[in-house]
């Protein structure tokens, strides 16, 4: 399994007219918590699509718990917690804020795409070897 801790905190410019961070800055701070697993691994999001992989977002779901406000300091945690074996990447996520508080759940499917050609593809062997450590 691949896991990062990312921490983030609540700008004022991401909350709403109740003080909660708004909903759907967590796609955002989801990707940010995506990137950081992908550095786990050994690269960078960036080296990824430099080497002709594209991964677009499929699917993202998300439950929330309780809200975050300005300023709270998040951690969202971020998963893969089995190897891809197709044309699709899982990843899964918790944000707590600094009290420990279990704050949303979610999850978020990437495609694998061939930059090249545009179509699905399988995760080339030197992605597939860095996740295989974790595995």
């Amino acid at each position: 399994m691949i896991v990062s801790e990312t921490k983030i905190r609540v700008r004022y410019g991401e909350t709403d007219q109740m003080g909660y961070a708004y909903y759907g800055i967590y796609a955002q701070y989801y990707e940010v918590g995506r990137v950081d697993a992908m550095r786990v691994l050994g690269f960078s999001y960036k080296e990824v699509e430099d080497r002709g992989i594209m991964m677009p977002v499929l699917e993202y779901n998300i439950k929330y718990k309780k809200p975050a406000y300005y300023d709270d300091e998040l951690t969202i945690v971020t998963r893969i917690t089995e190897m891809p074996t197709g044309v699709k990447v899982n990843f899964e996520y918790e944000c707590f804020n600094q009290h420990g508080d279990l704050l949303n759940t979610g999850f978020v499917t990437l495609a694998i795409i061939d930059k090249a050609t545009n179509k699905l593809c399988k995760l080339p062997g030197w992605f597939s070897s860095a996740m295989r450590k974790f595995f």
